[in-house]
């Protein structure tokens, strides 16, 4: 069908399929995909896949649920319970956490916003 295998002495090994896209299978269990659009999916043996988009993003997902974002406007991850952080370019960082409070801190680690503010998941129960 037009799927070339590569074996290498290391134990690495390439799988080139026909509509462009390769496998990457490293000796330590670690599995890429690359597409021909440029994106990529990793997938460690630790459970973590990542993900690069061919416009620069990246996502990270972890085992226990987190995930991380990285763009070039911020970096932000994102907590089981709801809580969100995310760090700007100038160092500002910005976390909201599940209950409602949001909190600011500027390039140099002083907080400079500290509310509460209507939490994310609020349900009405009637």
């Amino acid at each position: 069908d037009g799927t070339e295998i590569v074996e290498f002495a290391n134990g690495q090994s390439e799988t080139h399929y026909p509509n462009g896209c390769k496998d990457i299978h490293f000796p330590d269990g670690t599995l890429r995909h690359m597409y021909p659009n440029g994106e990529e999916k990793v997938e460690f043996v630790d459970g973590v896949i990542q993900y690069m988009y061919s416009n620069g993003n990246k996502s990270i997902d972890f085992p226990d649920g987190q995930k991380e974002t990285h763009t070039k406007e911020y970096k932000q991850r994102e907590y089981p319970d709801g809580t969100i952080k995310t760090v700007y370019p100038d160092g500002r960082q910005e976390t909201k956490y599940a209950n409602g409070r949001l909190r600011v801190k500027d390039n140099e680690g002083k907080i400079i916003v500290d509310k509460m503010t209507s939490p994310k998941n609020t349900r009405t129960l009637i």
